[in-house]
């Protein structure tokens, strides 16, 4: 097996995928949850499908995601070589870049793998430091 490699830490963070579609916001100030029980992407360095559950919490400002349009997007990881923390991270730049929400929290939950689960949390705005785009990484 090839060591890891910056292909692989690169892989699948900039891949073309659906736009996320939004529609206009009614209401201030609540509270969106989104769980995705079918979360599936492949591994990068080894090909072996990865398997999760993935949430997305958000209190809209002017734009709500649109459901249909955030299903083919996650559907489209299923193909996409990509390790989860990126997958994680990516989504919630996404989601971040198509309804510029107050607040955003995207959490992978992820089945066990040789005896290790993972979980990875990222949230908007970020905790400390600026945000590093996809090419600084």
């Amino acid at each position: 097996m090839p060591e890891y490699s910056e292909k692989h830490a690169r892989a699948g963070v900039n891949a073309r995928l659906p736009r996320l579609e939004t529609w206009a916001n009614q209401f201030p100030g609540y509270e969106i949850t989104i769980s995705i029980p079918e979360y599936t992407s492949v591994c990068p360095r080894t090909g072996l499908p990865d398997f999760g559950t993935i949430t997305i919490r958000y209190e809209p400002d002017r734009k709500c995601l649109e459901l249909k349009s955030l299903k083919m997007y996650v559907l489209a990881y299923r193909t996409l070589g990509i390790f989860y923390e990126n997958a994680v991270n990516r989504m919630l730049r996404d989601v971040v870049a198509a309804c510029r929400p107050r607040w955003a929290v995207v959490r992978g939950e992820f089945t066990a793998r040789g005896g290790l689960r993972a979980s990875v949390e990222a949230r908007y705005p970020r905790k400390r430091g600026r945000e590093r785009t996809a090419a600084e990484v």
